[in-house]
């Protein structure tokens, strides 16, 4: 009996050939969620954003039409007591003299994140975001040219295309949602994208920069961002993201909201709708990289897998 026992044992292999697919299939979920289009795309949108807004004079005109709705300066935003700007305040991350603190931490919190769950090539790939989006900017605001078409008072020609103060949440959220584990993605996608349409619609509202430059260093992280992730190995690159049906409503609703309140002026309801605008297309660009493609490919491709 123990000799007919034991081709039973091999029996039971059933059970195992069920799991057995889904070794090989980890690959090839990896490989639908992580298309070269997105990088293309972003990529694309970034240059036709600094092309129209910067390089055309309409694009110019409506910009700076802006800064001469209400008062000069981010005294009438209401975030203006939490921006730094204010005498004794302090900045709420990373405004005013807390973004290089901001990135520091953020790029700390990534390494210990790779260290504990020992995920190496998507450790790196977040620490390549945050380094080339941030590092971007700074390269890009020097050698971007702002031509002056439409005789722009002197102190709208200063502003840099994109802003810095955007691409930190931007970059860290994209680069956050690497290391962390998949069933806590979406919450921490969340919480970024919070974060951004808070720092988003500040940047726009207090003057500090133009709604192209917000938007357009939003275009930049999610470049980088779809990028690491086409370059990442097949069995190193993020899988499909999952979360209830409730919370991409219930985020982009939430981030509207504190888009609204963070873009609020007392002296011009047409320069804080602007802005608050603005920071929400920049919400819904980041929770979409970050969470809302992946998940409809593993829709998509699940009924292949059966």
């Amino acid at each position: 009996m123990t000799q007919h026992d034991s081709p039973t044992l091999p029996t039971h292999r059933p059970g195992t050939s069920r799991q057995a697919p889904e070794a090989p299939d980890a690959p090839g979920l990896s490989r639908t969620t992580r298309p070269w289009m997105p990088a293309l795309l972003y990529t694309l949108g970034f240059l036709t954003v600094y092309l129209l807004a910067i390089c055309t004079p309409w694009g110019q005109r409506a910009e700076n039409a802006l800064f001469g709705l209400g008062k000069q300066g981010g005294e009438e935003a209401w975030i203006y007591p939490l921006s730094g700007a204010a005498y004794g305040s302090t900045p709420l991350p990373p405004l005013e003299l807390s973004a290089k603190p901001t990135v520091m931490v953020g790029l700390a919190v990534i390494v210990v994140l790779t260290l504990v769950r020992r995920c190496w090539w998507p450790g790196c790939a977040a620490l390549g975001i945050v380094i080339l989006t941030t590092g971007g900017k700074d390269v890009l605001k020097s050698t971007l040219p702002r031509p002056d078409l439409v005789g722009a008072p002197e102190n709208l020609l200063g502003q840099g295309f994109p802003s810095g103060h955007t691409a930190i949440p931007a970059a860290l959220t994209l680069a956050a949602v690497l290391v962390v584990s998949p069933r806590i993605r979406p919450y921490v996608a969340t919480a970024g994208v919070l974060w951004l349409a808070c720092i988003a619609a500040a940047s726009a509202t207090m003057g500090g920069h133009r709604p192209s430059e917000v938007l357009g260093a939003t275009l930049l992280a999610c470049a980088c961002y779809g990028l690491a992730t086409w370059l990442l190995p097949p069995t190193a690159a993020p899988a499909a993201t999952r979360s209830t049906r409730a919370l991409p409503v219930i985020t982009l609703t939430a981030a509207l909201a504190i888009a609204l309140v963070s873009g609020a002026r007392n002296d011009t309801l047409t320069r804080s709708l602007v802005s608050a605008a603005t920071a929400f297309i920049c919400a819904a660009l980041v929770w979409y990289a970050a969470v809302g493609r992946p998940a409809r490919t593993a829709r998509r491709t699940r009924p292949a897998l059966g």
